[in-house]
């Protein structure tokens, strides 16, 4: 028996705060731009958590009803944020209350000058399969997770716990372990993962390549992954996102090929916090719109990122339609960004 989710995140939600500094540590006085999309303007807080661009990711294609992940809320979860999450659709959300364990997951941003730090406030709560159990996200047919390759193995082994489920698995690596001491790891979980997607950086520093990325070292990269054997007997994908460069896409079974990016200019380019991880929801959303069509799929990721970058925080519904296909993002179609970058891209 599979679940009605096509989409479900093991990744976190939380809530972002902001501080500028300059190069004595001191506050700068900036701060962020008054926009409609940011639910607490005074108190410089953004909706944030990879799991929760994702899923918005999926979302740009998927009925809310298909798509999902769990939010716990704290003593301090403000009302504003729960009416903006369930402005995407109220199915989306498996809301969990922890009024007596503490507060909502935080996290700061500090910005030095050009350099981003980042660091938890609170503790984490990881989410993990067993969470799902006797849930509506119990048993998906695609899941996303983010997290170091041991955890990743913990993942895979509470799959495996329920009988008969067999999800299309998306593993994203956590920034901080892609270095080459968790490379042992990585390769002992990767044939029981579907589809690989670090970023150029975070290939390349697992396996120990020269920085910065190119489109050579990129590909280099991808083949040496797929050497050590992606997903059951070998038959799974690799997808490198690239930024500006794109994405690079390959299977053993299927030569590599570069999707490019939507936006061909940084014009266009705000802020790419949480363009990878919506780009691997909209990856999800496509593989279940293209019957398991990894590239054609990717297309849809693009431009799920595309929507991600163009503001500070997560894209919007400016139009909403029980069809998908009639809503609109940031006042323009996905549909239509969809069949450009097609075209764009045909031989």
């Amino acid at each position: 028996m599979s679940g009605t989710k096509n989409f479900v995140s093991l990744g976190m939600f939380i809530i972002d705060e902001f501080a500028f500094l300059d190069a004595a540590g001191k506050p700068t006085g900036r701060i962020l731009p008054p926009q409609e999309q940011f639910p607490l303007p005074h108190l410089q807080t953004l909706i944030g958590g990879g799991g929760t661009y994702a899923t918005i990711g999926a979302r740009i294609w998927l009925p809310a009803s298909e798509t999902g992940m769990i939010v716990d809320k704290g003593v301090d979860f403000p009302q504003e944020i729960d009416d903006v999450l369930k402005s995407y659709g109220e199915d989306m959300w498996l809301f969990r209350n922890r009024l007596g364990a503490g507060t909502t997951t935080r996290a700061l941003n500090r910005y030095t000058g050009d350099q981003r730090g980042f660091q938890y406030l609170t503790p984490r709560v990881r989410i993990t399969p067993r969470d799902l159990t006797g849930t509506p996200l119990f048993r998906p047919a695609t899941l996303h997770f983010i997290c170091s390759p041991t955890r990743a193995a913990v993942i895979m082994s509470e799959v495996a716990e329920v009988e008969g489920w067999t999800p299309l698995t998306i593993y994203e690596p956590i920034p901080v372990r892609c270095i080459p001491e968790e490379l042992p790891a990585l390769r002992d979980v990767l044939p029981l993962i579907s589809v690989l997607s670090p970023n150029a950086e975070e290939a390349l520093g697992l396996l120990s390549i020269p920085l910065p990325p190119t489109k050579s070292s990129i590909e280099l990269a991808c083949q040496t992954f797929l050497g050590f054997g992606v997903g059951s007997g070998g038959n799974g994908w690799v997808i490198i996102r690239s930024g500006s460069m794109g994405a690079y896409i390959a299977s053993r079974a299927r030569p590599g090929a570069w999707i490019e990016a939507y936006w061909a200019t940084e014009q266009s380019v705000v802020d790419v916090t949480g363009a990878g991880n919506s780009f691997l929801g909209g990856l999800a959303a496509g593989l279940t719109l293209t019957n398991g069509d990894v590239f054609e799929a990717a297309f849809h990721a693009t431009v799920s990122a595309s929507y991600t970058i163009e503001q500070l925080g997560l894209p919007q519904i400016t139009r909403a339609s029980t069809d998908v296909r009639n809503e609109e993002w940031n006042g323009d179609s996905p549909w239509g960004r969809l069949q450009e970058l097609k075209a764009r891209t045909a031989p």
